[in-house]
């Protein structure tokens, strides 16, 4: 952009404040906040998406039938050209409408030359949005504020672990299939841009300086559509259904979103990955239960459990307790934002059996009787002063189904109890 300065001239933003006054026509106009619709807080980003929706809906094109479109479409201009300048901006909210009043013009009480009051309102149309068009002129500017499109992907705990590359199906703007993406009628042609002679480039007289820019009437092109396209309405671009592959990274998280490129558009991806009947995850550590008998418990063996990767087989330490862990150091999720893998905790859990057989009960009775650090009692063994002494009573009829041999011996060992306690002295 080239600028000139014309002598001779004042400063577009000289301010005058003597003998203001508000004149009744200024003081009647709608407030430009409520013309907008937004509140005076609004951001300039807010402002403009606020114009376009507004302007899009009252543009005469699409209005033909509405005499008063015309007239909202010029008040929407009018109020976006002081809202969108800072310094207009400013000096509004102090003085109101009335410093924009062209009637106070020529008589030393006008704020600037350029009073938003004479904006051709299809000239700030495409001021505005012309370079988003690509010069085709009034047509669909609903990109320019559309929120990247969001999906959803569902994935499995071990898909969402290892990584995988999934299909997913998604609505994407890309080149209209009618015209090839060249925007016009097939058959017709593109006109010569008479605003800016076909060289692109425009000057814009504003107040002191003279610019020269981008044409806003064909965007730098040199030429415009005379006839868009039915299909895209001359943008070039059409929203077609595709399907794309996403390559999911592995030790993606449940409700991570990620973004990416799809043609010319960005898309959203959140994950929602389902629970393992496995696995439960705590970043890039995994946890898992692993079952052992009293047996392994106690003597000590190896036992087989599933891991994330592949099938583990573990060394099952003599006198594990319950709740004890196991760590398998690296054997756990790759860790999406740093380098390595998490690691693998085996919590051992004791199967203590629910029924047992007659031998198995037998060589646990035996065995409590040789307990001597229980406290409380066992059901079936009764602690004395003499020592420990089977209570067979309560389990007289698991003793009828025991070996002979076993039987008698225990009867002797009893009746010696009963001998020593009535003939030896105390």
């Amino acid at each position: 952009m080239s600028v000139r300065v014309i002598p001779g001239l004042k400063p577009p933003n000289a301010v005058y404040t003597q003998s203001f006054h508000t004149s009744a026509p200024a003081s009647s106009k709608q407030d430009f906040y409520q013309v907008l619709g937004v509140p005076r807080t609004a951001t300039q980003k807010e402002i403009k998406k606020a114009y376009y929706q507004m302007a899009k809906k009252y543009h005469p094109d699409t209005n033909k039938d509405d005499p008063q479109a015309k007239e909202k479409f010029a008040q929407l201009a009018e109020a976006y050209e002081v809202l969108s300048d800072e310094v207009k901006r400013k000096q509004y909210d102090t003085y109101g409408t009335a410093g924009f009043d062209a009637g106070q013009a020529g008589r030393g009480q006008h704020y600037w030359s350029g009073h938003a009051s004479n904006v051709d309102p299809e000239e700030l149309f495409r001021k505005i949005f012309g370079e988003f068009s690509g010069g085709r002129g009034f047509g669909d500017f609903g990109a320019i504020f559309d929120q990247p499109q969001e999906y959803i992907m569902e994935l499995t705990f071990t898909q969402a672990a290892k990584g995988v590359n999934k299909e997913m199906s998604v609505n994407i703007e890309t080149a209209c299939q009618r015209c090839d993406g060249k925007g016009h009628e097939p058959g017709t042609k593109v006109q010569h841009c008479h605003n800016c002679n076909g060289s692109g480039m425009e000057t814009v007289n504003t107040g002191p300086f003279v610019m020269r820019s981008t044409c806003r009437r064909c965007g730098g092109k040199g030429t415009v559509i005379s006839t868009p396209c039915n299909s895209c309405r001359g943008t070039g671009q059409t929203k077609q259904k595709k399907t794309v592959m996403v390559p999911v990274p592995a030790g993606v998280e449940d409700g991570q979103t990620v973004r990416m490129p799809v043609g010319k558009k960005e898309i959203f991806i959140t994950f929602k990955v389902q629970k393992s009947p496995i696995f439960r995850r705590d970043g890039a550590d995994i946890h898992s239960d692993l079952y052992v008998s009293v047996a392994q418990a106690i003597l000590g063996g190896t036992a087989r459990t599933q891991g994330l990767y592949e099938t583990l087989n573990l060394s099952i330490p003599t006198g594990i307790q319950t709740d004890q862990r196991i760590r398998l150091s690296g054997k756990g999720i790759a860790r999406v934002s740093g380098y390595g893998f998490g690691d693998h905790y085996i919590h051992v859990k004791i199967k203590i059996p629910k029924n047992l057989t007659d031998r198995q009960r037998a060589l646990l009775m035996s065995y409590a009787e040789d307990e001597t650090d229980i406290e409380g009692t066992v059901n079936g063994v009764t602690a004395t002063t003499t020592g420990t002494q089977l209570h067979l009573v309560s389990c007289f009829f698991h003793y009828l189904l025991l070996p002979s041999s076993v039987v008698f011996a225990m009867y002797f060992w009893s009746t010696e109890i009963r001998l020593r306690k009535e003939f030896l002295p105390s």
